[in-house]
């Protein structure tokens, strides 16, 4: 038997505020690692913000100078990677004993991605996820990532993948991780709805994978006080509300969703239960048909330079 312990963080950044945040996410992880998780799973964009219900002064057909200045306000609260933050994280990740997977928004030149990032509990940063396809509003503030981060991360707890929010809609990249073997798929969201849990039981199913979904819970109050997101100012106002979720490889639920609250969400897992799964149904092996099927994927680093 091959038993773990993980975890999924269910909270909200300091928007706007990414040393607060650090601090955040470092006390965050110091009460997950009181029960000695061998992988803890922070949400999307949890280091640079999610920020959720703003406009960014950019209707149809303009740009406002105010949005202008917004963006650049969010620009100085991403990140480098590797850099001073992804530092730190490395070195709790190995005072912890823990691996780590966590969103964050990341500075690629005067681009910014919708990243996730995965550590090892030896301190060492296993590498980056950038997130193909941002949806609706975010391919405003954000960058397309390319083939060339689609990788599964073999860690010291087992073969994890980063999956981000509304990319685990397609088929195709799903597909790109059960072929590399995934064994803990980690769907750091911010999707809150009820229907989120639907679509993390099919993906255990149809990978025979543990999934580990950490979305955010974010207050108004979280926000600086000149933020004016669309659903209003008063400060109890939830703007993010959570659903964090783990699901066995035969889609059963193992903790969560929880809604409406920060919550650290944790199960019991045996890796060996995966094989049991893949018993009668193995997607990219026994019962896959590649005599009809094949996926191709181009793993190329896209530069419009070279």
């Amino acid at each position: 038997m091959r038993k773990l312990r993980i975890c999924a963080v269910q909270s909200g950044s300091v928007l706007f505020d990414t040393a607060a945040t650090m601090e955040k996410f470092e006390a965050l992880l110091g009460k997950a690692a009181k029960d000695a998780p061998d992988l803890v799973v922070f949400p999307e964009a949890f280091i640079g913000g999610y920020p959720k219900g703003h406009h960014f002064g950019a209707p149809i057909g303009s740009r406002s100078d105010d949005g202008r200045a917004w963006f650049e306000r969010y620009y100085k609260s991403a990140i480098t990677v590797p850099g001073p933050e992804t530092a730190r994280i490395a070195k709790l990740a190995k005072h912890y004993k823990t691996d780590i997977v966590v969103g964050v928004i990341e500075r690629g030149g005067a681009t910014l991605y919708c990243s996730a990032l995965c550590f090892s509990k030896s301190g060492e940063l296993l590498g980056k996820r950038r997130k193909l396809m941002p949806t609706a509003a975010e391919r405003l503030i954000w960058g397309f990532g390319d083939g060339s981060t689609l990788d599964v991360f073999d860690a010291p707890s087992g073969k994890i993948s980063t999956i981000i929010c509304w990319e685990n809609f397609m088929p195709a990249l799903r597909l790109s991780q059960y072929g590399q073997g995934v064994e803990l798929y980690c769907a750091p969201t911010v999707d809150d709805r009820e229907s989120w849990s639907a679509l993390m039981r099919t993906i255990a199913l149809e990978g025979r994978c543990f999934v580990i979904s950490a979305s955010q819970y974010l207050t108004r109050a979280d926000c600086p006080d000149d933020y004016h997101p669309v659903q209003g100012d008063d400060p109890d106002t939830v703007l993010i509300n959570g659903g964090s979720v783990i699901i066995s490889p035969l889609g059963n639920v193992l903790a969560g969703p929880v809604f409406g609250q920060e919550a650290i969400i944790a199960a019991q897992v045996d890796l060996d239960e995966i094989t049991r799964g893949k018993y009668d149904f193995d997607v990219t092996g026994h019962y896959g048909r590649p005599d009809v099927f094949e996926l191709h994927i181009n793993r190329d680093i896209q530069k419009t330079v070279r």
